[in-house]
């Protein structure tokens, strides 16, 4: 009698490995033949923006490569975070990715009841690019490089006036983020978006603004704004003159809309791989790479493992930053 319970146990182990075995194949099998039909990207901001348009042109040549259509599907509200909501909650089958920025590592800090959480409930794939921000001022603001600048706001602090696309927006980050560095001050006017903001600093109802550059470069060329200096580590083609604020005032600064993208929690591991491979070929693409230069737009590739370590310390930083600034979240 002990021999046949021994044997059913046996049996048991048995059938459960090979079913484990089975789940495991049929889970290979599957990404193996991925992808098979369309694919979701789903954008968190309107159609038509920066972030948008670069977006449609990387998944343009995505589909070329894994033949199959790939959709770009704006979801927007909440400040881009009812999109990754969208994606949290899909089926981690690889059909299904966002396209994220900045949003999703500031939002915890920024906004009560959110009803993901990116480390559990989203993966990080790949980062792909970054938008510079520039610095810019009222043509009538007695500052014209960074030093005096500096000196500017050290004096006048609260007297003067900068906008910001919407509170806890990166436009609005960068520039607390700058005037914490400085030990200096400033009054926050918080706009709907970034084209309201801009058009009141042409008319001089706040001082000055730290913009996405591609936004900005009519505007300084015109000049109906001043570029004081760049968020970047180095200087950029579309403005070769214009300093960055890490080479004068502050070593180490950088103020960037950057972009990525990420999948559901789950996503088999060999897709994950794969669909950050293809993007990493594509923006390697010298086509590509002249076609994004256009708009300022800087590749900025860092693998899976990378990407992760990066959103992590992107989190920390700004989460600093938003303490800092007293913004309490909404």
């Amino acid at each position: 009698m002990m021999g046949d319970v021994y044997g059913m146990r046996r049996r048991s182990v048995l059938l459960g490995g090979f079913a484990a075995l089975g789940v495991a194949s049929s889970r290979g099998a599957r990404a193996a033949e991925w992808p098979d039909r369309t694919i979701r990207m789903i954008m968190p901001f309107a159609a038509g923006g920066g972030t948008d348009v670069t977006a449609r042109l990387l998944m343009q040549k995505l589909s070329e490569k894994l033949g199959v259509s790939v959709v770009v599907e704006n979801r927007t509200g909440a400040q881009g975070n009812i999109g990754a909501q969208a994606v949290a909650r899909s089926a981690p089958d690889g059909y299904t990715w966002l396209y994220n920025t900045s949003f999703v590592v500031t939002s915890p800090a920024l906004m009560n009841n959110l009803t993901y959480d990116w480390r559990k409930d989203l993966m990080p794939v790949v980062g792909i690019a970054s938008v510079p921000l520039v610095l810019l001022a009222h043509p009538s603001l007695p500052a014209n490089t960074p030093e005096e600048f500096r000196d500017l706001v050290r004096a006048r602090g609260n007297d003067l006036t900068y906008g910001s696309a919407g509170i806890g927006n990166t436009t609005h980050l960068a520039t607390a983020r700058l005037l914490q560095e400085l030990n200096a001050t400033g009054t926050h006017i918080p706009y709907a978006g970034d084209s309201q903001a801009v058009t009141d600093l042409m008319k001089g109802v706040i001082d000055y603004y730290s913009g996405t550059v591609n936004t900005a470069l009519s505007f300084i060329a015109s000049g109906s704004v001043k570029a004081i200096a760049i968020g970047t580590e180095k200087r950029i083609d579309s403005l070769p003159n214009l300093p960055t604020v890490a080479e004068t005032i502050m070593p180490g600064y950088t103020a960037e809309s950057w972009q990525g993208v990420m999948a559901p929690a789950g996503t088999p591991e060999p897709v994950v791989r794969r669909m950050s491979e293809e993007i990493q070929k594509i923006m390697a693409d010298p086509e590509i790479v002249a076609r994004l230069a256009q708009t300022s737009t800087i590749p900025m590739v860092r693998d899976t493992a990378t990407y992760r370590t990066y959103l992590e310390s992107e989190a920390a930083k700004w989460q600093t930053v938003i303490r800092n600034a007293g913004i309490e979240p909404q």
